[in-house]
């Protein structure tokens, strides 16, 4: 008598060996989630959220599952489309394949979103403008700050992310200038922010695991 699972000799039988041996791959490997802090502003706030978003989701101790801080500010990259002299032409494209390359490795994504005059920053909007088919059937969350806690930015992000193929979850974290920052510069966030970051989190890792499946 065979001793393989039910679910392996099944999966044999409908998809072959072959098959089941890439879902199998799939099911153990490393889910990485890229933790992006979108602005860059001289002075931002977004280190010092990132950094908490950070903290909290290693605290969480989810078993495979591996998350890195991303700096936008880390990549110099030009605005899309503008011309460039030569001297810069070559440092651009460095950066945008940098870019491309990090975005395209994690499996999903946490979305640090500032919000400037009712709407997600222009670094952020450039930045997504160059990706498309790096984060394609991926999972994204939101994470924003400002004086309605970036709510209106998050609806601008859910736009974008759709057009890139990106399924943003439901449950957001926002931190309000007025109550989560000390002389709204200063980060210092009440603890009730914990509840909605642990049910993003949860949301974001059980879809990132159901996309994965497709890709």
């Amino acid at each position: 008598m065979t001793n393989k699972s039910v679910f392996t000799r099944v999966s044999e039988a409908l998809f072959g060996k072959n098959e089941q041996k890439t879902v199998e791959e799939k099911g153990n490997k490393i889910m990485k989630i890229g933790i992006i802090s979108g602005s860059v502003r001289e002075g931002r706030n977004s280190a010092a959220v990132t950094q908490w978003i950070h903290d909290f989701a290693v605290s969480r101790n989810d078993e495979g599952v591996e998350y890195e801080m991303v700096a936008l500010a880390d990549y110099d990259l030009p605005l899309l489309g503008a011309k460039l002299s030569e001297e810069r032409q070559a440092t651009a494209g460095a950066a945008i394949q940098a870019w491309s390359e990090k975005m395209a490795s994690f499996d999903g994504y946490v979305f640090i979103t500032p919000e400037y005059n009712h709407a997600v920053g222009g670094a952020l909007k450039n930045a997504t403008d160059f990706l498309k088919v790096e984060v394609a059937n991926k999972a994204a969350a939101l994470v924003g700050y400002g004086s309605l806690g970036g709510a209106r930015a998050h609806e601008n992000m859910r736009v974008i992310l759709g057009e890139l193929s990106v399924a943003s979850v439901h449950t957001t974290t926002n931190f309000s200038l007025m109550t989560d920052f000390e002389n709204m510069s200063v980060f210092k966030p009440n603890d009730y922010n914990k509840v909605n970051a642990q049910g993003m989190f949860d949301d974001l890792l059980l879809w990132t695991k159901a996309l994965n499946t497709i890709r």
